[in-house]
């Protein structure tokens, strides 16, 4: 999550002293339920079209979202996009942005087709914009794209556009992470495990140099990445460690009904069945 991003002055700073303020500190610590709580209640209190509770509701969305309640997060997404709308305009970054994000809630319920055709429309919308925000929207967006097609077992077209996706963005920064691991996700998928180990362990560093709220949307996921590829080469006991520590570290921030924490369990039941 990264609004009203702008150069020279970080999210911190421009939200603070904002009615949204303790909200995003929430989210950025991990306290998803209190974030939740916080910006419903700052939502409920703002006009209507108020741009900050407009933005609350986006925070609430995500902070719902990193619980595992995916279907009522979906539902916040839904109630924020035409406030974004009517206050930003469809064209705003911000409104754009929202839309990805959404969309990439759907994955988390199996409607991957649908994410695919929002995250496309994004891209498109972001590739005819201009500035350092609509770049970063179209990788992100791009990034979800990654994940619908891996989903979808799509994995040679997932790969070739997060290898596009990555060269055209530098930095190495928690998008740059996201889409090393989707390209992962889709190496495993072409049963490429020594290539998926290495992008993973390349994530994992990656993953490591980063401050700490922005490591901890990614809890797991380089693990879950590093189990996948280990165990695809049969390396059972390093799977089942990684997915282990996988599983219970998604347990721990995101609950027991978060994509990755069921993805991560699936993972383990598997390692298990094949071990003596």
């Amino acid at each position: 999550m990264r609004l009203f991003r702008s150069r020279g002055r970080s999210d911190a700073e421009r939200m603070t002293g904002t009615p949204v303020a303790e909200a995003k500190a929430l989210y950025e610590a991990g306290r998803y339920a209190e974030a939740e709580a916080e910006a419903r209640a700052v939502s409920r209190s703002r006009p209507r079209d108020d741009a900050y509770g407009a933005v609350a509701l986006n925070i609430a969305a995500i902070a719902t979202g990193a619980q595992g309640r995916h279907t009522e997060a979906l539902a916040t997404y839904d109630e924020a996009l035409p406030v974004f709308g009517r206050i930003f305009g469809a064209d705003h970054w911000l409104t754009l942005k929202l839309r990805s994000d959404r969309a990439q809630q759907m994955t988390s319920l199996g409607r991957h087709a649908e994410c695919e055709a929002e995250c496309t429309a994004v891209v498109r919308a972001a590739v005819r914009g201009t500035g350092p925000e609509m770049a970063r929207l179209a990788a992100a967006a791009r990034n979800g794209l990654v994940f619908a097609l891996n989903a979808q077992g799509r994995h040679q077209e997932a790969e070739a556009l997060a290898r596009e996706a990555l060269a055209a963005h530098r930095e190495r920064d928690p998008l740059s992470l996201v889409l090393r691991l989707g390209l992962a996700r889709s190496l495993n998928g072409q049963a490429r495990h020594e290539d998926a180990l290495t992008e993973a362990r390349d994530a994992e560093k990656l993953h490591r140099s980063l401050p700490d709220h922005q490591r901890l949307p990614e809890t797991g996921a380089v693990e879950l990445a590093l189990a996948t590829a280990l165990f695809g080469l049969r390396r059972v006991p390093e799977a089942h460690r990684q997915a282990a520590v996988a599983h219970d570290a998604c347990l721990a921030s995101f609950g027991p009904d978060h994509r990755r924490t069921v993805e991560a369990r699936t993972l383990l039941e598997r390692i298990d069945g094949t071990r003596p």
